[in-house]
């Protein structure tokens, strides 16, 4: 089934289409939440919640190629994951500009040597401040900008969290 008959299935609520959409995005999205939400069971509600708001608001979605509704789906579930460090009152920004974390010299060798998972391990270690700006910056392309005004930050707290996020990888990824 490709991807515009599966998306017309959802959209008149068929739950063969509805599961065979929730099938083909969930591992990519249940990762998703892992980099954002540490523990697995919250990681679950969150992912739950978000493939709930998926179905309730596709009327809305509008198809623009082939990847777009992953792209719609990812958007839904890093917004539900920042809802929910917010309400949990995880998603604490320290506003303190100077970085002070020394880095190894042998980071850089380590993560060329280490597999998905490990370096997914050291991200869910990150305090949340840290690992929600890397997340955002890294893998969800977003510009210090875009970071400040959604997390409602200075720009320059985005890019001192973004470089102490880095740091303490670094850090970590040179011990092993």
């Amino acid at each position: 089934m490709t991807e515009v008959q599966l998306i017309e299935g959802c959209k008149r609520e068929e739950s063969f289409a509805q599961r065979l959409l929730y099938d083909r995005y969930v591992d990519g999205m249940y990762l998703l939440c892992l980099r954002y939400i540490p523990g697995t069971a919250d990681a679950e509600e969150v992912l739950s919640d978000a493939f709930f708001k998926c179905f309730k608001n596709l009327h809305q979605f509008q198809y623009a190629g082939e990847g777009s509704m992953r792209a719609w789906l990812s958007k839904i579930v890093v917004n539900e994951c920042l809802m929910f460090l917010r309400r949990k009152k995880q998603l604490i920004i320290s506003i303190d500009e100077k970085p002070d974390l020394p880095v190894s010299d042998t980071a850089e060798t380590a993560l060329d040597k280490m597999q998905a998972g490990e370096v997914l391990k050291y991200i869910r270690e990150l305090p949340a401040g840290y690992r929600t700006v890397l997340n955002l910056f890294v893998f969800e392309d977003m510009g210090h900008k875009e970071i400040a005004a959604l997390l409602q930050i200075s720009e320059n707290t985005s890019k001192s969290q973004l470089f102490k996020a880095r740091a303490l990888l670094k850090q970590k990824m040179g011990r092993n």
